[in-house]
Parts: C-alpha cells; sequence; structure tokens
C-alpha cells in the first residue's frame, strides 16, 4: 500500500475522474483539465503517482499489477464505486491495465499518446520506426546513469526529453522549469527509471508473461484514445490498431500539429473531448 499525494477540482459529491500523468511530469500536468472537469459537475482528481512528487516513493511495486492496483485503491480511497480513467504516456499504460485487470473501478476510459500495451509490444517488435522511436527507454536500463542525468545541472536532460517529444513550441519556461524541478525532489529520479525497467525485464519472466495474457482479455468499457499526429515518441501509426483490444465503443483522434503532450499542447480541445467523454456524449 503506498499513499498519494493528489490535486482536485469540482464538486465532492460529482462522478470521479481521475487524471493519471506520465513521464517526466506530475498532477500538475493536468491544470487545465482538472478545472474544466471540476467546472463541469466532475470531482477532478490528479494524484502523483507512485514514486512521483509528494507521493510515496517504496524501494518496489514499479510493476504494472502494482500500479494498476494503486489506481483501483485511489478509486475506493476516494469514496467512490468507479470512475471515468484517464491516462498519458505511462499513466495512459495504467489506465489501459486498470480497465482490464480492475474492470469494475473504471466506468469509461481515455487514454492520451500511449496506445494498447499489446499494440506497443507488437509494434516495437516489427517496426523498427517505433523501435527507434522508444531508443531513450534502452538508456533507462542502465544502472545509476540515468538518474544522474536527470539531476545533472537542474534536471536540464528533462528539458531535453519534453522538447524531443513534444510538438512545435513545447514545452513554455513554466513547464519545462516545473517538470524540471520536479524530478530533482529525491527519489522521483530513480522510482521515474524503475518503471521502465519493469516495462523491459518483465517480457522475460514469467510474471511478464502473465501480464501480457491478462491483458489479452481487453477493455470493456467505453473508450477515447487521443494521439498526437507529429508525436515522435508514440508513433500515430502505432496508435492505430489499439481497437483490436478494445470490446466498446471506441474513438480514435488524431491531433494535426500535436506531439507527446496533448493535454498540454492542445489543451482546450482535450479538456472539452474529455468533458463530453465523461458525460457519455461521445460514445
Amino acid at each position: 500500500r503506498a499513499r498519494s499525494s493528489v490535486a482536485g477540482c469540482g464538486p465532492a459529491d460529482g462522478p470521479l475522474v481521475l487524471l493519471l500523468h506520465g513521464f517526466p511530469q506530475f498532477w500538475w500536468a493536468w491544470r487545465a483539465q482538472l478545472v474544466a472537469l471540476g467546472d463541469a459537475g466532475f470531482r477532478a482528481v490528479a494524484p502523483d503517482l507512485r514514486g512521483y512528487g509528494a507521493s510515496d516513493k517504496p524501494p518496489r511495486g514499479y510493476d504494472a499489477y502494482t500500479l494498476s492496483s494503486d489506481v483501483a485503491g485511489m478509486v475506493r480511497a476516494l469514496g467512490a464505486r468507479d470512475a471515468v480513467v484517464v491516462g498519458h504516456d505511462w499513466g495512459g499504460v495504467l489506465a489501459w491495465t486498470a480497465a482490464t485487470l480492475h474492470p469494475g473501478v473504471v466506468s469509461r476510459l481515455a487514454v492520451l499518446a500511449m496506445p494498447h500495451p499489446l499494440r506497443l509490444r507488437e509494434a516495437v517488435l516489427h517496426d523498427p520506426a517505433q523501435l527507434r522511436a522508444c531508443a531513450p527507454i534502452g538508456f533507462f536500463q542502465l544502472p545509476r546513469l540515468p538518474e544522474a542525468r536527470l539531476r545533472r545541472a537542474d534536471g536540464a536532460y528533462v528539458g531535453e526529453l519534453l522538447r524531443s517529444w513534444g510538438g512545435p513550441g513545447y514545452p513554455d519556461a513554466e513547464t519545462e522549469a516545473r517538470c524540471r524541478a520536479a524530478v530533482q525532489v529525491p527519489g522521483v529520479a530513480h522510482c521515474s527509471m524503475e518503471w521502465y525497467r519493469w516495462a523491459v525485464r518483465s517480457r522475460t519472466r514469467p510474471s511478464g508473461w502473465r501480464f501480457l495474457t491478462l491483458l489479452e482479455r481487453g477493455v470493456g468499457v467505453p473508450t477515447l484514445h487521443v494521439q498526437g499526429a507529429d508525436d515522435p515518441f508514440m508513433l500515430p501509426t502505432t496508435a492505430h490498431g489499439s481497437q483490436a483490444w478494445v470490446e466498446a465503443p471506441y474513438e480514435l483522434q488524431v491531433l494535426e500539429g500535436v506531439g507527446h503532450y496533448p493535454h498540454e499542447e492542445a489543451a482546450g480541445h482535450v479538456s472539452e473531448a474529455l468533458v463530453a467523454h465523461a458525460r457519455g456524449e461521445l460514445l
């Protein structure tokens, strides 16, 4: 069990929308969507995920089983039976996983800049372009060096990653400064790398094979999938095909001129789409 720090907007008795951030970000990445969803009458909550921000940073538990259980636990701890679960990047992996392994707590699903994990695995194995795009993940497997680089020069590498993965003009100065500072919080650099290390190392372990088998169950709730057309990290060609693991209404929106951070690069559009999806107006 891990304690999570959260930020929220909206009425305490509103339908719950849980917003899960990715790397190298924290709850603040959802600032626009928190306000939009709260103004629309939803109880919007954005946690710092395990290993980030003010949340607990235990030495283990950075596997998708445990992390998706964290998501289910958050829904229950917030007093809700279920929630609309929204995830970006690694938060998207958790959203896909929670909807599959803990279907009772996810009423609707929205995923940004992250294909279904089985679709991503398929693309990495068979599409050289997606394999090349994932090159930083190879560096993240090294012991200690990635952590040192993330911390060096006040997190300059974090800014490099944001610029290389984002669309034109992203990030602005405040976003870069906040993300760089967030990775300087003691423990965050190491914990954030552990997520990636589990993702790669689990491929050769029985627990990893079991995880992939469980994901074959598919997602049984309406799913909105948002993808930047200019995302150089999770390619648009990889996003296509995720529908194969959704056994419910599904919509893929590809946003022109947008990179890996649609919720910030196209904040207005994404906020409107999430409100409509949470209301059941899209699917």
